[in-house]
């Protein structure tokens, strides 16, 4: 499942976790990212990925836009 989320300057993705494989592409902007303890600032272009029930969060330094790809399928985003 491929997911597209745009973020304002100053929106959070709290730290959480899920069961899903996750990889990460920052298609436009800067973000801190959170994984697993760990905290990277990346810009466009860029990319991470989160195992299966790693905390994770990010942190929207200026307008930008992440591509999140699930596997599986995230039922939770359908309803």
């Amino acid at each position: 499942m491929m997911v597209k989320i745009k973020f304002e300057k100053g929106a959070i993705g709290a730290l959480h976790n899920h069961f899903h494989n996750q990889v990460s592409n920052v298609a436009a902007g800067e973000f801190r990212v959170s994984v697993n303890g760990e905290d990277k600032k990346l810009k466009t272009g860029d990319g991470f990925y989160v195992s299966p029930n790693i905390n994770h969060g990010v942190e929207c330094l200026e307008l930008g836009i992440l591509i999140d790809v699930f596997s599986p399928v995230r039922e939770d985003f359908l309803k």
